[in-house]
């Protein structure tokens, strides 16, 4: 079976930040999952390129929009390596192998007459790079999102006829629940399919910074209709001399944030549609990470975490666990510096670092530095019965943040379990050797265990935890009726306080 998990793509105008963290971070979860439970998968991100917002901040610099391009995609090729995100491919949508297919698709579009040329008039944010319904603004014609006065723009258009899908997209929407998750966002994407859809802008004339309109020279192609394509593009060209189409289409998560789930859950679909290619099988909407004062994050409001600093002080697995543990699926959360430290010392140093290093230290004093061949505790393994069935099935449904509390729950689990048993007591007692056996193999399985499903969201660390175990494999996915018999290593504390 395929997994193909995506991000949306980055605009190239700006420096990556914490919301850009916050979505890679999300969608690396789900593809590591994926993989460790034998899915073939693949996992895309990337940058967006063309468009007006990139034109604007190029010349704002007085630099040539490709020149911005590859500076600012460079950036955000190192946020993915600096947050240890597993993607197979980075997309830039000025490489020649997206932009030759989207001319492909668009072509074929138009040749099945879903295009027709027009003029537009209406209310343009050149941040959004989209024209806005009176339903979209704030008050006195102002961008919702961004706050700025919009303008009013007119000029000669191709349109894509995304009116003549309204009915495939309501039996797409009423057909499958899921298509977008959460619930709320889903709603919101069926209120504005309900609304009736018109027709929207495929193309524009007055910029110059976009893939050319193959059948009519001086017309570039709509930012949007270029970037949403590249889901598709990618696996064309991702693998030399490998079209990975067929393996991979239909995607089974698009992974974006809810100020883009128009473009997403109403125009991606219907554009698929109208190439003769299937929608993906589900739209994720991540809600936005607030600053302390509670308002979107924003380098105009002062309130951005970079990061890049919070790596540099804390390590990429520590942000990754805050961020999916702090923030709901889904939904808007607040996120702070002192919120980072707060969980790195109650949750990272204290209950789990420490139980990795009570369970090897035990280990090490009382079994030689083994973990015995015996029977486990029916008692704990009964604690562990269906967690990894769980886990999946909530990562199934995109809900991360629950599928973290399911694995914390037993970290907790397994640190109540050292206090009931008090392996200490055991060996003072001289007799109860075998007890003494049994309860730290059981100890050191559950700890592999939820180091194992752990692994997605901090895959350093908990790299690090089972090479010391001596049990590094990650398809090892349920608890063990009996202990591995093998030595374990030293650690050093994962977690320094």
């Amino acid at each position: 079976m395929s997994y193909y998990v995506t991000t949306a793509i980055n605009y190239v105008n700006a420096v990556p930040h914490l919301g850009h963290a916050y979505e890679a971070i999300t969608a690396d979860v789900m593809a590591r999952n994926a993989r460790a439970r034998g899915e073939s998968t693949f996992f895309l991100t990337g940058t967006d390129e063309h468009g007006e917002p990139v034109a604007l901040a190029a010349a704002a610099e007085g630099v040539a929009p490709l020149e911005l391009a590859d500076r600012n995609a460079e950036r955000f090729r190192a946020l993915t390596a600096t947050l240890e995100i597993s993607n197979d491919f980075f997309i830039r949508t000025t490489d020649p192998g997206h932009v030759v297919r989207v001319q492909e698709i668009l072509q074929r579009v138009h040749d099945a007459g879903h295009v027709y040329l027009g003029t537009y008039e209406g209310w343009y944010c050149p941040r959004c790079a989209d024209f806005k319904t009176e339903a979209e603004m704030a008050p006195d014609y102002h961008c919702a999102i961004h706050g700025i006065p919009l303008e009013r723009e007119s000029e000669e258009n191709w349109f894509f006829r995304l009116s003549a899908f309204q009915e495939r997209l309501e039996a797409l929407f009423d057909g499958q629940g899921d298509f977008v998750m959460p619930r709320h966002a889903y709603n919101e994407a069926r209120s504005f399919l309900a609304g009736g859809l018109t027709d929207v802008s495929l193309t524009r004339k007055t910029l110059t910074w976009g893939i050319d309109v193959p059948w009519d020279e001086g017309h570039v192609f709509y930012v949007w209709f270029d970037a949403l394509l590249n889901y598709v593009t990618a696996l064309g060209y991702a693998r030399d001399g490998e079209d990975l189409t067929a393996q991979f289409w239909p995607a089974t998560f698009h992974v974006i944030g809810k100020d883009i789930l128009k473009f997403h859950a109403i125009y991606w679909p219907a554009l698929l549609l109208a190439a003769d290619l299937e929608p993906p099988r589900h739209v994720y909407v991540h809600g936005f990470l607030l600053g302390p004062d509670g308002e979107k994050m924003s380098k105009s409001r002062g309130n951005v975490l970079d990061p890049f600093d919070v790596v540099g002080e804390f390590g990429a697995d520590v942000l990754r666990h805050y961020l999916l543990r702090e923030v709901s699926s889904g939904q808007d959360g607040p996120v702070s510096l002192d919120g980072v430290r707060t969980r790195y010392t109650t949750e990272l140093a204290n209950e789990y670092g420490n139980l990795a290093s009570r369970t090897l230290n035990m280990l090490e004093r009382y079994c030689d530095g083994r973990v015995a061949a015996v029977a486990l505790d029916e008692g704990l393994s009964g604690d562990f019965a269906g967690l990894t069935a769980r886990v999946d099935a909530l990562l199934d449904h995109a809900e991360l943040s629950s599928a973290l509390d399911e694995i914390w729950r037993l970290v907790r689990r397994l640190n109540r379990y050292v206090e009931e048993h008090a392996p200490w007591q055991l060996a003072r007692a001289g007799d109860r050797a075998d007890e003494l056996t049994r309860v730290l193999a059981s100890l050191a399985e559950g700890l592999r265990l939820v180091t194992v499903l752990l692994n997605p969201y901090m895959p350093a660390k908990t790299a690090t935890l089972l090479e010391a175990l001596g049990r590094p494999e990650l398809d090892q996915r349920d608890y063990a009726a009996e202990g591995w018999g093998g030595p374990v290593g030293e650690l050093a504390p994962l977690f320094p306080k």
